[in-house]
């Protein structure tokens, strides 16, 4: 097939990846391509170039003085990003030849909104809970499109649940992560947290969980929140707790492997959790909130789950945590959170939009 893939914009797609979002997109087209698919990446600048990138165009120098000027024009990105979707979906109106499918990865509302202008079949994973502008466009799209269904898939049950009153039923197409790249590591280094170090991913909340039970924490990400990371997670740094900066794809992976359990706590209703998915693949078992989607990737034999927001219920769950089967955690992952069977799925779904689409 020849498949374009619109990606999340604020971010390359390269590793080592910003974030879940970026790694999901960028896992994805590489298998795609690997099983012989021809794929189009429309992405930020910086992306990865082998998975037939076409760079999103976020430059602002060509809008006017006045219109810079105006106070409904962000600081950042918004209208650079309102731009370079508006090019994209309008140039894939013209494209010739036509794609195939055109899968949505970002969290715009142009693309959905658009995707009836279109003229091979559209589908949207669902990232996020929702929130207006992309209601408001699948709403649209479904109106715009006669009847025509809006396809759209979730990345959790709990993602899923949360658009059934927009959409009625979601059927749901985990995230997962490629098994032969996070392999099992043999542990015994205290415990890990890894991830976008912002507020809402509670990292504070892992430090303190840690140091309860003796255990040393070593924490790797890209400091997106620098006013958060200055104020309260630098003031917690030192001694058994070490931040090792944005590592490199074999780092992380070496990293997580070392370590006895991963913390994962979410502040927010995480809409599904991949570094749960990552550090079960290295073996090593998970201590988590119970939050959002995080709990679908886990099970009782690799997991312990606290309830949000409750450090001391944290730190008993990583106790537990670090008890569990290094073999059960990486055996799980296998079966239930592998990139073959995220892309098994795509596949299949993809299939059956184009026999819709052709009768």
């Amino acid at each position: 097939m020849r498949i374009g893939i619109v990606a999340p914009s604020r971010y390359p797609v390269a590793e080592p990846y910003a974030g879940g979002l970026e790694a999901h997109t960028g896992t994805l087209a590489r298998a795609l391509v690997d099983r012989g698919h021809e794929v189009t990446l429309y992405a930020a600048p910086g992306s990865d170039p082998t998975l037939g990138l076409r760079e999103l165009d976020l430059d602002l120098s060509g809008f006017t003085g006045p219109s810079r000027r105006d106070v409904s024009m962000d600081p950042g990105l918004v209208m650079a990003e309102h731009h370079a979707y508006l090019g994209v979906m309008l140039g894939l109106v013209h494209d010739d030849p036509p794609l195939d499918l055109l899968h949505n990865n970002s969290l715009h509302h142009l693309p959905v909104a658009m995707a009836p202008a279109v003229a091979c079949p559209v589908v949207t994973t669902l990232h996020t809970p929702p929130f207006p502008l992309l209601e408001s466009a699948l709403r649209s799209a479904a109106v715009l499109g006669r009847g025509r269904p809006v396809t759209a898939c979730a990345v959790s049950a709990h993602t899923a649940a949360t658009w059934s009153p927009v959409l009625g039923r979601v059927p749901v197409v985990r995230n997962g992560v490629d098994t032969s790249r996070w392999v099992p590591g043999r542990g015994g280094s205290g415990a890990v947290w890894t991830g976008r170090i912002v507020p809402e991913k509670g990292l504070h909340h892992a430090v303190a969980a840690a140091r309860a039970v003796g255990l040393p924490l070593r924490i790797a990400g890209p400091v997106i929140d620098t006013a958060y990371f200055e104020s309260t997670v630098r003031p917690l740094l030192g001694g058994d707790v070490e931040h090792l900066g944005h590592l490199t794809h074999p780092q992380l992976v070496q990293l997580v492997g070392e370590a006895d359990v991963a913390l994962v706590t979410p502040l927010w209703n995480e809409p599904y959790g991949l570094v749960a998915a990552e550090a079960l693949a290295c073996g090593t078992p998970v201590a988590a909130y119970r939050r959002g989607g995080v709990p679908e990737a886990l099970g009782p034999d690799c997991g312990r789950l606290a309830a949000p927001g409750d450090t001391a219920a944290l730190a008993v769950a990583v106790t537990a945590a670090v008890s569990l089967s290094r073999t059960a955690a990486r055996e799980h992952a296998v079966a239930h959170c592998s990139l073959t069977a995220m892309v098994d799925e795509y596949e299949t779904l993809y299939s059956a939009l184009l026999v819709e689409s052709a009768a």
